[in-house]
């Protein structure tokens, strides 16, 4: 296959295979105490991570400002260094938070606090643009979402944006932003266990990108079956929007389990490990999708990044794992 792909309207190239980088934001949580980050991690590592990925041909990357509160766009920064001009560079912008006591506050929807945090992620990345600005408020209300769009337009003139989406499961509000000249994509969940055909219509009609959060359902397509959760975990005490983890904090959903162990021998063909085809589904599925897997380690780094030499499954194992599904 091609090892990249386009990101949206404007004709921007990417690896076919992004990073994601909520993971290296290490720990934070909600007001109430609830988990939002992978557990803890280990910065020096976390760059290596970057390099590694960046040396084996990944040029995209993805992250917010509140992974970890602003410690996962700090980290990539410096990952990246003076090799920033090689790579396309996303964050995400709606949610508040205290980077002191690492908790998520709340979230502001008003184009005023849009331009406070451009501002202060540019400065924690070390850059002077966002290669792509995603609203992160996936359920923002759609006629301030207009708003929000108008205020990413003014971003683009300025230029410390280059493109916008919106990170949201909703290709109704998704079309809002798309409305937008300088709007290139649509990050939403899709893996081979939740897909998403509305959305995936929604950016073939209007040439958006497909950047995919959660390709391997949070770990279970990359083989994480038993084991406990560190206490800072997010699998450790699901939310009600993450599937595949029992909410009583006991791991992972032995349903979901089930159905990989139903596509297994599918998805490991051709030399694949499991979480190199899940990666291989979501380029079969559609020429717009860019997976963003997350990662902690240098080998999580190469696993993944391995996925793009072996290319996309074919459309005959496309449909099988269909079948098999009962889809």
């Amino acid at each position: 296959m091609t090892t990249t792909r386009t990101l949206g309207r404007g004709g921007t190239a990417v690896s076919a295979l992004g990073f994601g980088c909520w993971a290296i934001g290490g720990e934070h949580w909600m007001a109430d105490g609830q988990p939002v980050g992978w557990g803890k991690v280990d910065d020096d590592e976390s760059v290596r991570a970057v390099r590694r990925a960046l040396d084996l041909g990944v040029t995209f990357f993805d992250t917010a400002d509140s992974y970890g509160t602003g410690h996962s766009e700090e980290i990539l920064g410096r990952a990246l260094g003076k090799r920033r001009d090689e790579v396309v560079l996303a964050t995400k912008w709606g949610n508040v938070f205290d980077p002191d006591t690492r908790t998520l506050t709340g979230t502001d929807d008003t184009p005023e606090y849009a331009r406070r945090a451009l501002t202060a992620s540019l400065r924690r990345l070390g850059t002077d643009r966002v290669d792509l600005y995603q609203l992160h408020i996936s359920d923002a209300d759609p006629e301030r979402a207009a708003e929000l769009r108008d205020a990413c337009e003014e971003f683009v003139r300025e230029g410390l944006v280059r493109a916008y989406g919106w990170s949201t499961d909703d290709p109704e509000r998704a079309a809002v932003f798309a409305e937008g000249p300088h709007c290139a994509a649509v990050q939403h969940a899709l893996n081979v266990l939740q897909d998403a055909p509305r959305t995936l219509a929604l950016c073939e009609r209007l040439e958006l990108a497909s950047v995919n959060r959660s390709p391997l359902a949070m770990g279970l397509l990359a083989g994480r079956r038993e084991g406990t959760l560190d206490a800072g975990d997010i699998r450790s005490r699901p939310p009600a929007w993450l599937p595949g983890y029992a909410s009583d904090g006991s791991g992972a959903d032995p349903r979901w389990l089930d159905r990989i162990d139903a596509v297994r021998s599918l998805l490991t063909s051709d030399g694949r490990t499991l979480a190199q085809g899940a990666l291989a589904w979501l380029w079969a599925r559609s020429p717009r999708t860019v997976p963003i897997p997350g990662f902690r380690t240098v080998a999580q780094a190469e696993e993944n990044a391995g996925a793009i030499e072996k290319g996309p499954l074919t459309a005959g194992q496309l449909a099988e794992i269909d079948r098999l599904l009962g889809r």
